[in-house]
């Protein structure tokens, strides 16, 4: 029989994902400073959403880097079960930009229904995560209390390297102190598979600026002898991987773990389909990648390097034949357990300033890095998640890695001692950062029950 808070959950449907969309109209846009104003906005709605349902002292706290000032996180506690453990629910509220916009089927920030699905930017990730907590933690309150003691913490930084947030972290508040944290910015392996994330990558974000001339050249009169910025930067980039997709940077892999045996044989038998990932989720005529590996292999438990974008130049319409005195790349990696962001970073700034080309200098700029993680799949709130979701889901939970980064798991396993609780309930397909971002609103009802029943069954320890 349903306990009495998830009849609650799912009388109160319908304005749960009401509540849901007015969050998702807010741009929270947390990297562009002219959507400043919503992303405080985001925060505000949900800090009054969180007193509304009951929860203590929920409020904001300013964060502030040695460069900037940050978007505020949220928090809130609800500390009336002697004798519980002790919950940290952790989620971002800010959003990626929308870009492209011409891409998207109906407009980002107006959230719609199609199919099932709601479509908005930030639907998946992160709100509509969040925004399941938040109704988890509603409809137990408002049967009776909360099963454990609870504290919440959800921040706007998230999609620009959640500095702030990190901070007051490493401070180890005891606003934060807890027994183990909850983190909901994950997915299902597979539609209907209940599926806890134990591993993550971590990541180094940089820009790569090359530089020529003093100022932009005519390509006519300076052709031929003068460098050019963008041939070098190209040659740099062509450098920094062979054709087979393997990095070149020296000792960049000699820390790399590799999973276990028993770990790739659990893969292994996944429901996983190489084409069908090929054609619904990428979409390119094939896939590629380090030989010898499998996909599971390569985006979960294998470092890369990737180019996001290359900036400087003349690209308006028509034609200006300019040698252009700088470009800039913007380059990551992922990295894996083992691998820390200072050694790689240093690794690849080496690496950049051997085989820059003669006649240009070469500035490589770290903007944020986050640690690899794993997490042991038995320690008690893990253990207690399988069976929530299984009563949930009616499946066996399974367990994988994320070729992604959440930075706070780390910090909050390093600075704090907590072990996170990875539930997630995107799907693969659900164009996280990308245009028509979605999220299964049949999977946004499940996330709260199994939030409910995750509680309730760590309550029971």
């Amino acid at each position: 029989m349903a306990s009495s808070a998830l009849q609650y959950a799912r009388l109160h449907q319908a304005r749960f994902l009401d509540e849901l969309k007015a969050l998702l109209r807010i741009p929270s846009v947390s990297t562009d400073p002219a959507h400043r104003g919503d992303v405080r906005k985001a925060a505000e709605t949900l800090r009054d959403d969180l007193t509304r349902i009951g929860m203590d002292n929920a409020r904001l706290v300013e964060t502030s880097t040695a460069t900037r000032e940050g978007h505020p996180l949220v928090l809130a506690d609800w500390l009336h079960a002697p004798g519980k453990p002790t919950v940290l629910v952790y989620g971002h509220y800010d959003v990626q930009p929308p870009d492209p916009l011409d891409e998207w089927i109906s407009p980002p920030f107006e959230p719609t229904e199609r199919n099932g699905n709601i479509y908005a930017r930030g639907a998946v990730d992160d709100k509509g995560q969040v925004v399941a907590q938040v109704k988890a933690l509603e409809s137990m309150l408002a049967t009776g209390g909360l099963p454990i003691n609870v504290r919440v913490v959800l921040e706007g930084e998230e999609e620009v390297g959640g500095e702030g947030i990190a901070e007051f972290v490493a401070t180890n508040p005891p606003e934060l102190k807890a027994d183990f944290a909850l983190v909901s910015d994950t997915e299902l392996f597979a539609p209907g598979l209940p599926t806890l994330c134990v591993g993550l990558r971590g990541m180094i974000y940089s820009e790569l600026e090359v530089r020529g001339a003093k100022t932009d050249l005519h390509s006519g009169m300076y052709g031929g002898a003068a460098p050019n910025p963008f041939v070098a930067l190209s040659q740099i980039i062509a450098g920094l991987k062979d054709e087979s997709g393997k990095i070149q940077i020296p000792g960049f892999y000699d820390k790399v773990i590799p999973p276990s045996a028993d770990e790739l044989a659990a893969w292994a038998s996944l429901p996983f389909d190489e084409e069908h990932y090929r054609q619904t989720e990428v979409g390119s005529p094939v896939l590629v990648g380090e030989a010898g590996y499998s996909v599971l292999e390569r985006t979960w438990a294998r470092p890369t390097l990737d180019v996001h974008g290359i900036i400087g130049g003349f690209i308006g319409a028509g034609a200006k034949t300019v040698i252009p005195a700088k470009a800039t790349a913007k380059v990551s990696m992922r990295l894996v357990p083992a691998m820390t962001p200072t050694e790689a970073f240093a690794q690849y700034k080496a690496f950049v300033e051997q085989i820059a080309p003669r006649g240009v200098e070469v500035e490589v700029r770290l903007i944020h890095s986050g640690e690899a993680c794993l997490i042991p799949t038995d320690n008690p709130y893990i253990q207690a998640a399988t069976v929530a979701l299984h009563d949930v889901w009616g499946k066996e939970t399974v367990f994988i890695r994320s070729g992604g980064s959440i930075p706070i798991v780390g910090d909050f396993a390093r600075h704090m001692g907590l072990p996170s609780v990875m539930m997630g309930f995107g799907l693969p397909d659900d164009n996280l950062h990308a245009p028509n971002e979605k999220f299964h609103i049949a999977n946004f009802h499940l996330g709260v029950e199994s939030i409910i029943s995750f509680l309730e069954r760590v309550a029971g320890l």
